[in-house]
């Protein structure tokens, strides 16, 4: 079985350890397997490409990596800060997400 994460695609994340520390970003793809996401803009690497159909040219492509969770923490929406998440039951008795340092709803 497979652990729930604290972040989910499409959230603003902080990188809060590693060479990208300090840098803020859109989750784009979470894999839960192996525990890591891969944050827009954050931990880019050159990757050297033949030329395909996608890229006639070929080259050297600069892309995203994957980083560990748990070198990222959701930003509070209210502050943009890191903050840590909780779930609690929301007005329509679903769980939501919220955040700790404010207290805010984590969309």
């Amino acid at each position: 079985m497979q652990k729930k994460l604290h972040i989910k695609k499409g959230d603003t994340v902080v990188v809060i350890a590693g060479e990208s520390k300090g840098q803020k970003g859109k989750v784009l793809e979470v894999n839960r397997s192996t525990n890591r996401a891969i944050v827009e803009g954050v931990n880019m690497v050159k990757k050297h490409t033949k030329p395909n159909a996608a890229n006639p040219q070929g080259g050297i492509l600069e892309q995203e990596a994957p980083v560990h969770t748990s070198n990222l923490m959701v930003a509070d929406p209210k502050t943009g800060e890191p903050a840590r998440v909780g779930r609690r039951m929301g007005a329509d008795n679903k769980l939501v997400r919220y955040s700790k340092k404010s207290g805010e709803e984590i969309k």
